[in-house]
């Protein structure tokens, strides 16, 4: 019998109480559904459990973890109180008290959360901005000042001018909010879509109409729906029902969740900070159920490997809300994370099917063919990308794109083609000379010209254990026996888990009478090898190179 199949207590009343040993079948059922990847059934079981043992922190901590992570606010917040009552409380469950207090309007308790927070250190740059949204909910307003030089002030800069803009904007103050606006945008980058349009609504909700379409353009599907209502309200002086929903000023409550979704996508950014950039998502979730925080949270919850809760959080934002391409762009992405390809390139191929559709959208779509080994249909995809630019402005990533899916389809002369082109338009990009010197390896042509462009790829990009394969297997493929192995050890030492990197050492060590160590080396390569490789593998490892087995 499968740990699975193991029977599962029915949901119980409210008022029912479990039974002591009850909760403890119920938390080994969570354990084993948790170790068997079953989230939902986890999470229900230590509800349960919770339930029998009310004042278990053993349950109550893995309830909490769990609860954030599927979006359970009730029982999170069970858990955190149960924790705190312990002296156990993660340091993200302050940031759930303070929007569960914001949410309530309880802008005492609010305070007192935020005072906690900056003690505790963790999020304390938080604490300026936050206290003015407690300040803007009291009607008594403070903006936030950042006066100090220190860490903790210059990690507050990094969100000051969005979080001002829209309390600005929550006050119905333009003239405010609009330099605030163009501070925040800067900040964001290249991910600005979705600000732009919270930004535009709320202008075009305070009758600012200019200022809201002039963020908005006008050859990008992504804001077709927004600028539709924006300009039929300044046309006929009025505003749709839909734009007053979108244009709402931001709650205190609201205005935290939004930072909090902020700091989640940064928190993913860095090592090991995935499960704390979920928990993040979720808190903000709690606090701003609107369409930015459930866009964040889908795509990390996705990339998290939460594929399937990741598409169940995009489904959240109406496909007809001003979010809702963007929010459709995430799911499509679950669904692939999910294995439900056919639905993720349905809907990918209807988004790119819109009038004006962005870049992304092809791109999106390309990789999701390419995946398929659909290369001639990535090929095409990858194409209407960089029709969407002037032919003298094509990014090169596009090209690289367009030149991986040729290669792979075996078009390699349109291919080639295509990758020296990319190489002409950055000709100090490692992950252009890498492909482009490697496929020529691969096919033993040009081959010093590709040892050139992969001796400079690796200079480039010393640390990187692809292109360091890729310059030591053309220094063997050169015949240069002697200085290859070297640059194959660094490779295989950099990422040991890579058959292809292994097998490449193995050849080489072989060819340099260091047979004992090829064959270890083989041997590590067939630990993780799949496909032809794995029959290859074995044959070198007991008989020896022979020129049948020589690596691609």
């Amino acid at each position: 019998m499968g740990l699975l199949a193991l029977p599962v207590a029915a949901p119980v009343a409210a008022e029912a109480s479990v039974a002591p040993d009850s909760a403890l079948h119920a938390y080994a059922r969570a354990r084993l559904a948790d170790a068997d990847g079953a989230f939902s059934l986890a999470v229900a079981n230590y509800r349960l459990a919770l339930d029998g043992d009310p004042a278990s922190p053993a349950i109550a901590r893995r309830s909490y973890l769990h609860a954030l992570e599927s979006g359970d606010f009730a029982l999170a917040l069970r858990s955190a109180r149960l924790l705190d009552g312990e002296g156990l409380l993660p340091r993200d469950g302050t940031l759930l008290h303070i929007g569960e207090a914001l949410d309530r309007k309880d802008w005492a308790a609010a305070r007192t959360w935020t005072g906690r927070m900056t003690e505790e250190g963790n999020f304390a740059f938080l604490g300026p901005l936050v206290q003015s949204w407690i300040s803007l909910g009291e009607r008594n307003y403070a903006a936030p000042i950042l006066v100090a030089k220190d860490r903790v002030s210059a990690l507050a800069r990094r969100y000051l001018d969005e979080q001002v803009a829209l309390q600005a904007l929550a006050r119905g103050d333009v003239e405010a909010a609009l330099p605030a606006i163009q501070g925040a945008l800067a900040a964001r980058g290249s991910d600005q879509d979705a600000l732009r349009l919270t930004f535009a609504a709320q202008l075009a909700n305070l009758r600012a109409t200019r200022q809201a379409l002039a963020l908005l353009p006008d050859d990008e599907a992504n804001f077709a729906l927004a600028r539709a209502d924006i300009q039929k309200g300044r046309i006929q002086k009025g505003r749709s029902r839909r734009l007053r929903q979108e244009g709402a000023p931001l709650t205190p409550a609201q205005g935290f969740g939004r930072l909090l979704a902020r700091l989640a996508v940064d928190a993913d950014a860095m090592e090991g900070g995935g499960k704390l950039a979920v928990r993040l998502a979720r808190i903000a979730t709690f606090a701003d159920p609107g369409a930015e925080s459930r866009i964040v949270a889908a795509r990390l919850l996705t990339e998290n490997g939460h594929s399937a809760l990741g598409m169940a959080e995009a489904r959240k934002v109406p496909e007809k809300a001003y979010h809702g391409a963007l929010a459709q762009a995430e799911l499509v992405v679950a669904m692939d994370g999910a294995g439900q390809d056919d639905d993720a390139i349905a809907l990918a191929r209807s988004l790119a099917k819109a009038p004006h559709a962005e870049a992304e959208r092809f791109v999106r779509l390309g990789s999701l063919l390419a995946g398929r080994k659909d290369f001639d249909g990535a090929v095409e995809a990858f194409r209407a990308a960089q029709a969407r630019f002037p032919a003298d402005a094509v990014p090169w990533t596009l090209l690289l794109l367009e030149g991986s899916a040729l290669e792979q389809g075996k078009r390699w002369e349109e291919a080639r083609a295509v990758l020296e082109r990319a190489a002409k338009i950055a000709p100090d990009e490692p992950m252009i000379l890498n492909y482009l010197g490697y496929a020529q390896i691969e096919r033993r042509q040009n081959v010093d010209e590709a040892l050139i462009l992969l001796k400079k790829a690796s200079s480039l990009k010393p640390d990187d254990p692809s292109i360091t394969d890729s310059f030591g297997w053309a220094q063997f493929i050169a015949g240069h026996v002697e200085a290859a192995v070297p640059v194959l050890e660094k490779a295989a030492a950099g990422a040991p888990g890579d058959a292809t990197i292994n097998e490449h050492l193995g050849d080489a060590l072989w060819a340099a009478g260091r047979r004992y160590e090829a064959r270890y080396a083989w041997k590590a390569a067939a630990a993780f090898a799949e496909g032809a490789a794995v029959e290859r593998l074995e044959a070198k490892a007991k008989e020896g190179m022979k020129p049948e087995y020589a690596a691609p």
